[in-house]
């Protein structure tokens, strides 16, 4: 009944959440010891993530609004980003910036080190998922349940490009660490890899076009592979816009 697993990059810890409201965090060099718990929140874990290196977690419920902000020195919940609807997707900017969240129909972008909210986005449809650019911070996706990945504008909220693809919802999108692709995860079973690329005002009529023959190749080839271990259930999305996938 695991909801969301992160691991934090260049330390050697697991965080892990689920539908049995505990969050775990595993030491990933001592294997045999039992993981430290984090325990009392206040419904089935849906996200969770490190902020401030591995001082703090970021968490969201199935079933209640907001994010909570838990200090692991203290092992409680020391604040709360209120939404209106459940978060579905709750990440940390590369550089520690901002948080991004998506609930309901609504993308926010929060100051990480203070926790005001800088930006908030209606979306064309209900989204699951948000991803902000990490090079340059410039535009951000989201995916839901119209099927597409939509790439916006981070500073004026502005829509660049729609891809086109999936045959589900996309529960899932993430850029790839430096910035160049995109990845898409849907209800269809696939996970669709998207190339990002500039896109300017007078390129729009080019908008919504299939994922690039190599890229889909690569795509189509990791989605077999999963397809024939896996079972794949669950979240997801679509969208068609730079060149496409997801986690």
């Amino acid at each position: 009944h695991l909801s969301k697993l992160f691991y934090l990059q260049d330390t050697h810890f697991l965080l892990t959440g689920g539908i049995e409201k505990i969050l775990r965090i595993f030491d990933l060099n001592r294997l045999d010891e039992e993981p430290r718990q984090v325990d009392n929140s206040p419904g089935s874990i849906r996200t969770v993530a490190w902020l401030h290196s591995d001082q703090m977690i970021l968490s969201s419920c199935t079933d209640t609004n907001g994010v909570r902000l838990w200090d692991l020195r203290s092992g409680k919940i020391v604040q709360t980003l209120e939404t209106k609807s459940p978060v579905t997707s709750a990440e940390v900017s590369q550089d520690g910036r901002y948080i991004t969240t998506a609930d309901g129909s609504t993308v926010k972008f929060w100051d990480a080190n203070h926790f005001g909210l800088v930006k908030s986005y209606d979306m064309p449809c209900n989204v699951e998922s948000a991803s902000l650019e990490p090079k340059h911070g410039n535009k951000f996706i989201a995916g839901g349940e119209d099927m597409w990945v939509h790439v916006f504008d981070f500073h004026t909220g502005e829509e660049l490009g729609c891809n086109k693809g999936h045959h589900g919802p996309v529960h899932c999108v993430r850029f790839s660490p430096g910035g160049g692709s995109f990845a898409s995860g849907s209800e269809d079973g696939t996970i669709r890899i998207w190339q990002t690329s500039p896109v300017t005002h007078d390129e729009s009529d080019l908008l919504g076009s299939e994922p690039s023959g190599k890229v889909k190749a690569v795509a189509d080839e990791v989605a077999r592979k999963i397809e024939s271990g896996l079972h794949i259930g669950g979240e997801g999305n679509t969208g068609d816009t730079d060149k496409a996938t997801d986690a």
